[in-house]
């Protein structure tokens, strides 16, 4: 069976659909305005705002309350008959990104039994950057009870020859069109096509064949090849798995394999699209002695002819060089201090997408900002492979307002 299948998507019965869509959870974490404008923008309206809890509420009073309200809410919108079900089925979509290119991309489900995000995993599916376990609960605490699935979760294919999704963006014309609309925000514009019936056949097929020969283009590689690699939104699936091998572990004897709760939806993107351009993810760290961060940083992770990296506190900057020998990526070494220093040191991180949003942050009183290069593309299936997860927050499939947006749904209870 293949690892990533049709499924009976949900859409709802809107005609304010940039209303509906917002962006992804974990983003615009340290920007609360940011959510209180996307909330009163979608006032009224049938709107994935009120079944997502944006990570800028964690750990706050109304986390629980909000939690609650957000299961009752889909409760309620799939009582009212808000969806359209499109059963067996994959969504074909096209964004628009603010440059003007344009990123293709399906939408289907994923089976968790080929997933496994724990380092030097060797199944079908595979996070890129390390899980952090302290990360699943809050998310557990809202799918847990919740009776469907908005995804933001967006799944990498290694498809140089263009044989996955392409083809079906060649005969667009002759499939539904289910959306075309300006998303909220900036964030650029979105359609999306039905595909079904026959259409979906030739791509299972297709999508077996090329399982099954994934393996070739990675000969001479140490480790075992990978047909899948997470992309953004790998703690949001790593929760889906986490509750699917908690409703197996409550529920003994029984038998799940068709379970709605064993599947996840996710969009399959190809990481040989010209429009997907991997962004680096900078570093903030609040609340600290800047001057001491960065002394302990050149004393103990720099080294001449090392990878040159920007820091910014308050109105002062500079440069500083990272060791090479402490890792393969800048963001490794860097990744790699931050966990060290902030053991024994006061200070609180943060992992910011844009440039000039890094630059203010830093400006703050008791902060420090570190500017990353981007990973390349062509390093992120061959490192997986080989050297296992990549350090957390390594990169970031296009700006903050490129990220997924929700609209597809799916139902995970029986």
């Amino acid at each position: 069976m293949n690892a990533f299948l049709p499924a009976d998507i949900l859409m709802p019965k809107t005609d304010a659909m940039e209303k509906w869509a917002v962006i992804a959870c974990d983003q615009f974490t340290s920007d609360k305005e940011y959510w209180q404008r996307v909330a009163k923008n979608a006032e009224g309206a049938v709107s994935t705002i009120n079944l997502i809890l944006p990570e800028a509420e964690l750990g706050t009073e109304q986390e629980a309350a909000h939690t609650a309200l957000i299961n009752k809410t889909m409760a309620d919108y799939m009582a009212n008959g808000v969806f359209t079900t499109y059963p067996h089925s994959l969504v074909y979509v096209e964004r628009t990104l603010e440059n003007g290119s344009i990123r293709k991309g399906l939408m289907g489900m994923v089976d968790l039994d080929a997933y496994d995000y724990t380092a030097g995993a060797t199944s079908a599916i595979r996070a890129t950057e390390r899980t952090v376990p302290e990360r699943i609960p809050p998310r557990q605490r809202v799918r847990r009870d919740a009776p469907i699935e908005l995804p933001h979760i967006l799944m990498l294919c290694d498809d140089h020859k263009k044989v996955l999704i392409e083809p079906l963006g060649e005969k667009k014309e002759h499939l539904k069109k289910l959306y075309d609309f300006d998303l909220m925000e900036g964030g650029g514009h979105i359609a999306g096509w039905l595909v079904e019936g026959k259409d979906v056949d030739e791509f299972e097929e297709v999508l077996r064949e090329y399982s099954a020969t994934v393996g070739e283009k990675y000969e001479g590689l140490k480790g075992v090849p990978m047909v899948f690699a997470v992309g953004d939104g790998n703690h949001s699936l790593a929760t889906a798995k986490s509750c699917y091998e908690e409703l197996k572990k409550n529920h003994p004897g029984e038998d799940l394999s068709n379970h709605p709760a064993r599947y996840a939806l996710v969009e399959l993107e190809n990481i040989h699209d010209d429009a997907q351009v991997f962004e680096p993810i900078h570093r903030v760290v609040f609340k600290t002695d800047a001057k001491k961060m960065l002394a302990a940083l050149q004393q103990t992770y720099c080294a001449e002819g090392g990878f040159p990296v920007k820091w910014y506190a308050g109105e002062e900057s500079g440069v500083v060089y990272l060791d090479r020998a402490k890792s393969e990526l800048a963001v490794g070494a860097l990744q790699a201090f931050l966990d060290e220093y902030l053991k024994e040191n006061a200070g609180e991180i943060d992992y910011i997408h844009d440039d000039d949003a890094l630059i203010s942050l830093a400006k703050q009183e008791n902060a420090i900002g570190f500017l990353l290069p981007a990973m390349e593309k062509s390093q992120l299936f061959r490192g997986v492979i080989a050297d296992g997860v990549l350090p957390r927050k390594t990169f970031s499939m296009g700006h903050s307002r490129e990220k997924r947006y929700y609209l597809e749904g799916r139902k995970i209870v029986e």
